[in-house]
Formats: C-alpha cells, sequence, structure tokens
C-alpha cells in the first residue's frame, strides 16, 4: 500500500458483515508483528494491553503522547492497516479530541476505537450521554476528514460491558453515532447469539463484536451477520498468564516445562529484522 489513504481505504473495505474482519489484537512492536505474520489482514491494538507494557493500569492512567508512541511503533512495524484503541478519546473536550485523531494519523493508524465510558472515581455515571458522546464523534470526524485521511471511526459503546442497558439503549446510542459520523459500532460484552443478531439488525453499519472463551466461533458470528470480530485484552492476558505460571514453576519447583512452547529465538529474530 502505497499511502495512508490506501490503507485507510484497504481497511475501510475488510468490513463486511457475514464475511468478518478478525483482529487478534497486539500491543507493542513484537506482538504486532506475530499477528501479521499470522496472516491478519489489520492490526488492532488494545488499550489494555499497551498500557500494561509500559508499566500502567487501564483506564486513560496514561497521556496521550506516551499511548500514541507505542500506536507509532507498531504502526512502524508492520505494513497492513493499523486502528489504535485510543479509550475515550485523551481529552475532556472536543477540542482535545480532534487533536488526538490528528495525533493517531501522524502515528500511522487509520482507525480508532473511541469509547463512551467515563473514566476515573469522580465519574457519576458509568457512560457519557448520548450527546456529549455524538459530539466527540463528530469531532473525531470532522477532524480526520480535514486531514483527508478516511479514518475509520469504531464507535464503542459499553452498554453491556458496563451493564448501563441492553438491546434498546445499544441502538438508540448506536443510531446517534452513526448519524454523528462513526463508520462502526463496538459493543464489548454482547456475545449471545440472539443479542449479536437483534444488534445486527437494528444497527445500520458494520458491527464490532469483541470474543473470548465462552463466545461464538468466528464462524458462527459471521453468520450472524458480524463485521468485525476482536479480542481485545485477551491475547495480552493469556501472554502475561504464561509469564506467571513460567515465573512460578521456575521459582517453585525450578523446572521448565511451561518454557517448552516457546517461540525459536532465531525466528522472532528474523521476524522482527524483516519489519526494519
Amino acid at each position: 500500500m502505497t499511502n495512508q489513504t490506501d490503507r485507510a481505504l484497504a481497511f475501510r473495505a475488510l468490513h463486511i458483515p457475514g464475511t468478518p474482519l478478525v483482529l487478534p489484537n497486539a500491543w507493542d512492536a513484537v506482538s504486532a508483528r506475530l499477528v501479521e505474520d499470522a496472516g491478519a489482514a489489520a492490526v488492532a491494538t488494545t488499550s489494555a494491553g499497551l498500557v500494561w507494557a509500559l508499566g500502567a493500569p487501564d483506564g486513560e492512567r496514561v497521556d496521550r503522547a506516551t499511548a500514541l508512541a507505542a500506536v507509532t511503533r507498531i504502526a512502524e512495524a508492520v505494513t497492513v492497516p493499523v486502528t489504535a484503541d485510543i479509550e475515550s478519546g485523551y481529552a475532556e473536550d472536543t477540542e482535545g479530541l480532534a487533536d488526538t485523531v490528528r495525533a493517531v494519523l501522524a502515528a500511522g493508524a487509520v482507525g480508532v476505537n473511541i469509547e463512551d465510558a467515563l473514566h476515573g472515581a469522580g465519574a457519576g455515571e458509568p457512560l457519557r450521554s448520548v450527546g456529549e458522546q455524538a459530539e466527540r464523534i463528530a469531532a473525531a470526524r470532522e477532524a480526520a476528514d480535514a486531514a483527508g485521511v478516511p479514518l475509520f471511526v469504531n464507535a464503542r459503546t459499553d452498554t453491556f460491558l458496563g451493564g448501563a442497558g441492553g438491546v434498546d439503549l445499544t441502538l438508540e446510542r448506536a443510531a446517534a453515532f452513526r448519524a454523528a459520523g462513526a463508520d462502526g459500532i463496538f459493543v464489548p460484552g454482547a456475545v449471545d447469539p440472539g443479542i449479536v443478531k437483534e444488534l445486527v439488525n437494528g444497527i445500520d453499519g458494520p458491527l464490532n463484536v469483541m470474543a473470548g472463551p465462552g463466545a461464538p466461533t468466528v464462524a458462527e458470528l459471521a453468520a450472524l451477520g458480524v463485521a468485525r470480530v476482536s479480542v481485545g485484552s485477551g491475547i495480552a492476558q493469556a501472554a502475561h498468564a504464561l509469564v506467571r505460571r513460567a515465573a512460578r514453576e521456575l521459582l517453585d519447583t525450578g523446572t521448565y516445562r511451561s518454557l517448552a512452547d516457546g517461540l525459536d529465538y532465531g525466528k522472532v529474530n528474523a521476524l522482527l529484522e524483516r519489519g526494519r
């Protein structure tokens, strides 16, 4: 792909209901290269995995520059399109959110997830009001359009994940976000086939489902009409579970069974060499 616009258009074209874009989320340059090498058509970041690698907890606990420096390294490591999880935008107002979008584009990404969850101990409600969030999505859309890049804006609503509401509230928010300029709707926490089907039927745009253990398979989600399947921090969590398991084995029993399926040193090194 010759430029960012080409990557953005290619990424947009991958969202096909019934033939979903499958995104094994990455959190740093090496995980991104491994995801690309596995055959992924695009790379999505996980905000949780990314900030954990930086030594911080999830929930907008790092600043915009720090988070997007990591996105830059990921985008530079791969040749496929990259979409960045920017949480709620690393900004309180729409002007700041527009600045974040411009920084995302400068980092080389061609898509963003923008969530409606409110972070921090002072948040009295789990979600921003639908009107406020629509204004934020519109600001993101305008900033990207002004830059001349058809950025894919994936509007995340935490109605299910945060326990704020069900299908009706989700559809209400999805309609407002789509009208404001969102390209797709992301509803983490909704994996029940009946609910997913209701969302597919009720949302005028591609639906992103976050899958994991216990969720329908990709093929089953495809049959429901889902256009995008991601796994959030799931792969990062599995990788960190291995770290803890291997460390405990080494310290407790002095054995190394947990290391038996590790990737070959030379192959990982060569994979990163090809990415330079």
